[in-house]
C-alpha cells in the first residue's frame, strides 16, 4: 500500500521516547522529513536523528517544553523556517509518565503535583496544534494525531491526573476532527496498550517489580502476554504503524476516531 508520505514533513512531540522514537524511524523510512523533539535529553533526540541520517532519511532536533508556549511556537517555527511546511503534527510528549508506584487517596493529592501535570499536558497540546494549524490549513492538508493511553478506559488508582489528562485528548481529538475536516485536515487519538519497557514496569505494585527483577526481558514479556487476547503486549512498533497509517494519504476517511493498539485488551 502505498502511504504518499514522501516529502512530507512530520513533527513528532516526545520523539526521543521509546514509542516517539519508533514512529519518527516509521516516519523516516517512508521518506517523510522528521522534526524530533527533547525537553531535557538532547542527546538522545540528536542521536536518534543521527541514526535516520545514516538510513538514508532526513531529521532535524528541536527542543520543546509542554509547559511552556514560547518554546512551543519557537519548535513549530524551527520546523517551518527550515523545511518550509507541515504535514503531520504527532503529540507524543507528556509531562507526566503514569509511574506513580504508591497510590495515595485521592484527597491527599497534591495541588502542586496535580495542577501542573494536567496544565502541561492539555494546555501544551492546545498551544501546540494552535502553533501548527495555520500551516495545514493553507496547505488544505494535514494530519494530527494525538497520543493517549489505553488506561484511560478503566481508570488507574495513583495515576489520576495521567488518566484525566490523557482523556482529555479524546473530546479535544474528536471535537478538532469536526472543525477541521473541511480543510483536509484529519485529527485521530491512538491509544496505545502496555508495551514493554523499564518504565511500563514501574506501574506495577512493588512486590511485582521485585519480581520483574529476577526475570529478563524475554521472561517478562512471556508472563504479560497471558494477559491479552491476542497473546502479545503491544510494541512501539505496533504504535508507529498504526499512526503512519493515520497520517498517511491512503487515509482519506479516518478521522475523530480512538483507536486502541492495545491487543484487545
Amino acid at each position: 500500500m502505498e502511504l504518499g508520505l514522501a516529502g512530507k514533513v512530520v513533527l513528532v512531540t516526545g520523539g526521543s521516547g521509546s514509542i516517539g522514537a519508533a514512529m519518527a524511524e516509521a516516519f523516516a523510512a517512508e521518506g517523510a522529513r522528521v522534526a524530533v523533539t527533547f525537553r531535557h535529553n538532547a542527546a538522545r533526540a540528536e542521536e536518534l536523528a543521527r541514526v535516520i541520517g545514516e538510513r538514508g532519511g532526513q531529521a532535524m532536533v528541536v527542543k520543546y517544553d509542554l509547559a511552556d508556549p514560547a518554546a512551543i511556537r519557537s519548535a513549530v517555527e524551527g520546523v517551518l523556517a527550515e523545511w518550509g511546511r507541515l504535514d503531520v503534527l504527532v503529540l507524543s510528549a507528556s509531562a507526566q509518565d503514569g509511574t506513580r508506584t504508591t497510590p495515595v487517596p485521592f484527597e491527599e493529592i497534591p495541588a502542586e503535583e496535580w495542577s501542573p501535570l494536567l496544565r502541561a499536558d492539555v494546555e501544551g497540546s492546545f498551544h501546540t496544534v494552535q502553533a501548527a494549524l495555520p500551516a495545514m490549513r493553507r496547505q488544505g492538508w494535514g494530519r494530527i494525531i494525538l497520543i493517549s493511553a489505553n488506561i484511560v478506559t478503566r481508570g488507574a488508582v495513583g495515576d489520576e491526573a495521567f488518566v484525566s489528562s490523557k482523556m482529555a485528548l479524546h473530546g479535544l481529538g474528536r471535537t478538532l476532527a469536526t472543525e477541521l475536516a473541511p480543510d483536509g485536515i484529519l485529527v485521530n487519538v491512538v491509544a496505545p496498550g502496555a508495551t514493554v519497557s523499564r518504565g511500563f514496569l514501574r506501574r506495577f505494585p512493588e512486590d511485582k517489580q521485585a519480581r520483574f527483577a529476577e526475570l529478563d526481558d524475554v521472561q517478562i514479556k512471556r508472563m504479560l502476554n497471558q494477559d491479552r487476547p491476542v497473546g502479545k503486549v503491544s510494541t512501539p512498533a505496533d504504535v508507529a504503524n498504526t499512526v503512519l497509517f493515520l497520517s498517511s494519504e491512503a487515509n482519506g476517511n479516518v478521522s475523530g476516531q480512538v483507536i486502541y493498539v492495545a491487543g484487545g485488551h
